[in-house]
């Protein structure tokens, strides 16, 4: 079978950028970081205070009381994403197109919140009778996203969760594409969910010391490390054919998708890995590197990720980086983990569509060691080709090549 072009016709996110695609774009094309001081946790003994929250999120204004027994914050932010993409690509699936479109999900965690609340009360002794809540399992599983998006439209294409850490929801995206671009699927909601806040999660993440104490300042001199965020995102992927059919608005396109393992160290990323996942999604695609316009980074923020990542950024592209505009988004809406590439892509997407791209937020000079052209400052992108890259803890690399549209 001959490879199908396959289309994004639909997008949704809720992140701490705001509460819809909108909401996001209008402060990310702005620079405006969304990291301050975390509210809905008691951080009195944790080393670091700041995060990206979701602001103002309330369940009961998305799902009435029956729905969230079983629903943990984690899932609750997937289907409120899914349903914006779905509400903008406007799909009126039929029965056998129901049966034709996979749901394909990214997440880091699973259902944390719902995980420590019982087993926190357990362990304390709170919980005198030794029981959790009767729905734990369906919160905490970390395919409770996929699943929820498939039962709330009736899809029953394939349907799963992948989870690799922090490159958990690019994977999703890139599995998903070759499932539509390969003749498998004809449409897939396809992206990431997390919520990452929860007082063992945090102390965690304290114990690994890779969290910034005050911001996340991607490829800059003087960064301390990553600030971690939630949220989620999704992407209404299809066919071309099928969306031309039947008059959907494309917002852009998928062109390509490449995976690889450092096979090198559980935390300590390396050069070599990150490299082969950028040939291999060019490869995929069938594009030089010579035709990318655009990269959004990785990006952490961490003195061990960002000079690896420049480094294999410049092994692939050679001296066409230096006509690259880089960006992080991460620096304006945290480091999502499993949700981190679907907030992303929804970036890229759009930075491909409407011609603009978001800075790099809290940039305070050069490091030699991270010396990519980055966008430090709201500026015009005229891009055709653009990467989004995701390297995670135990060296698990998804790229996702995105262009914009051409008929």
């Amino acid at each position: 079978m001959s490879r199908r072009r396959v289309v994004v016709t639909g997008l949704g996110c809720i992140s701490a950028l705001g509460p819809n695609v909108d909401a996001f774009w209008q402060r990310a094309r702005a620079g405006e970081s969304a990291i301050g001081p975390i509210r809905n946790l008691d951080m009195s003994d944790v080393r670091f205070q700041n995060g990206a929250e979701i602001s103002g999120f309330v369940p009961t204004d998305h799902f009435d009381e029956k729905q969230l027994i079983p629903l943990d914050r984690f899932a609750q932010l997937a289907v409120v994403a899914a349903r914006q993409a779905v509400r903008q690509a406007a799909p009126e699936w039929s029965d056998a197109e129901r049966q034709q479109t996979a749901v394909v999900t990214g997440s880091c965690y699973g259902g944390k919140t719902s995980e420590d609340e019982g087993f926190r009360d357990i362990y304390s002794g709170l919980n005198k009778r030794g029981r959790v809540h009767p729905m734990t399992i369906p919160r905490l599983m970390a395919n409770a996203g996929s699943s929820w998006i498939a039962m709330e439209y009736g899809l029953q294409g394939p349907a799963y969760t992948v989870s690799t850490a922090c490159s958990s929801a690019n994977h999703a995206i890139g599995q998903a594409y070759w499932l539509v671009r390969n003749g498998m699927c004809d449409v897939a909601l396809t992206g990431g969910c997390e919520a990452p806040f929860t007082p063992g999660s945090m102390k965690a993440w304290e114990a690994l010391r890779v969290v910034s104490g005050d911001t996340c300042r991607p490829f800059s001199k003087d960064r301390k490390g990553l600030i971690l965020g939630e949220g989620a995102a999704m992407l209404m992927l299809e066919t071309e054919e099928r969306a031309k059919a039947r008059g959907a608005r494309i917002l852009g396109e998928i062109a390509g998708f490449g995976m690889s393992a450092d096979a090198h160290h559980v935390t300590q990323p390396s050069v070599d890995g990150p490299a082969l996942a950028i040939e291999r999604a060019l490869a995929d695609g069938g594009v030089d590197g010579a035709a990318i316009g655009h990269i959004n980074a990785h990006g952490t923020g961490t003195p061990a990720n960002d000079p690896v990542e420049t480094a294999a950024i410049r092994r692939v592209l050679g001296a066409q980086v230096d006509k690259v505009r880089v960006t992080s988004t991460k620096s304006l809406h945290g480091h999502a983990l499993g949700a981190a590439g679907a907030i992303e892509a929804v970036a890229t997407v759009l930075t491909l569509q409407r011609g603009e791209a978001p800075p790099t937020a809290n940039y305070l000079g050069l490091d030699p060691e991270c010396d990519l052209p980055l966008i430090l400052s709201p500026e015009a992108c005229d891009a055709e080709y653009a990467l989004s890259h995701s390297f995670a803890f135990g060296g698990l690399n998804a790229v996702v090549l995105f262009r914009a549209y051409r008929a």
